[in-house]
């Protein structure tokens, strides 16, 4: 989709921005050097040639490796054979719909994020696109200094390493290597939004969580100027049936007029 960016748009540049960052299949607690670093590869996905051109442009020149793809069918091969670490979106799309290559990710062991970009940006379409799986949602036109701010928010969740990789509550256990989570033995399938909010919950398990603090903790929304309660509300809703419907045994909660909790079930 043609979108109007800025005249300016490939002059942004930040050096904290144009740092490499650190692929996804670093293993915790490897030791981290300037020459073990490598630049993080995006796959652009979009069919206007200008701002797809653009977009690589200055992803490149602030130190990324981008490639792009202006067709659906590009897009799912690139996926499959470049393995990217981030893939950036657009819905409308020849051969191919922006949702279906979406959906298509998701099915994948070891997901890229993926940020929607896209002229589709009424409330309802942000909803739906975060609850198909996306990990974030920008709108066009766009910033291109936000959009650096959150790809690199994106790419740069490499986890503290842990004392012990396995967290346990009641009868689920996950897994933070792996990424993995399961119930009574069972494995849940979540998104990768999905595992990154029911991690934070059970980070502060027992502990009130506010809207407030998942916005900024999980979703990195520094200001909030477009309030996405309704998008928290929404993924809470996916990770409830997901961890509680199939169980006798509740552990997500809501606090009326506070947020959420995830409690430990009384023994």
């Amino acid at each position: 989709m043609t979108t109007n960016l800025p005249y300016n748009f490939l002059t942004f540049t930040t050096q904290a921005l144009a740092l490499p960052v650190i692929l996804r299949n670093h293993q915790a607690g490897d030791p981290l050097s300037l020459e073990s670093q490598t630049a993080a590869s995006i796959l652009v996905v979009e069919d206007d040639p200008r701002t797809g051109d653009n977009l690589v442009a200055g992803l490149t020149g602030n130190g990324y490796r981008a490639i792009l793809a202006r067709t659906g069918e590009e897009a799912f091969f690139l996926i499959h054979s470049d393995r990217p670490d981030l893939v950036l979106l657009d819905l409308t799309l020849p051969q191919r719909g922006g949702l279906e290559i979406l959906a298509m990710i998701r099915t994948q062991q070891n997901p890229p994020r993926v940020l929607i970009l896209t002229s589709h940006n009424s409330v309802e379409d942000r909803v739906a696109g975060l609850n198909a799986g996306a990990d974030d949602y920008l709108g066009k036109p766009f910033s291109f200094p936000e959009l650096l701010a959150r790809v690199a928010s994106l790419l740069r969740r490499v986890p503290t390493p842990p004392r012990s990789s396995t967290l346990e509550i009641a009868d689920v256990q996950i897994d933070r290597n792996a990424r993995t989570i399961s119930r009574s033995g069972v494995p849940i399938e979540l998104t990768p939004r999905e595992y990154d909010l029911f991690l934070y919950l059970l980070e502060h398990r027992n502990d009130a969580v506010s809207r407030e603090m998942l916005a900024k903790d999980v979703w990195r929304e520094t200001s909030r100027f477009t309030p996405i309660d309704n998008v928290i509300d929404v993924q809470m809703t996916r990770l409830r049936r997901k961890i509680d419907d199939p169980f006798p045994i509740k552990l997500l909660h809501t606090l009326r007029g506070i947020g959420f909790i995830l409690r430990e079930p009384e023994q």
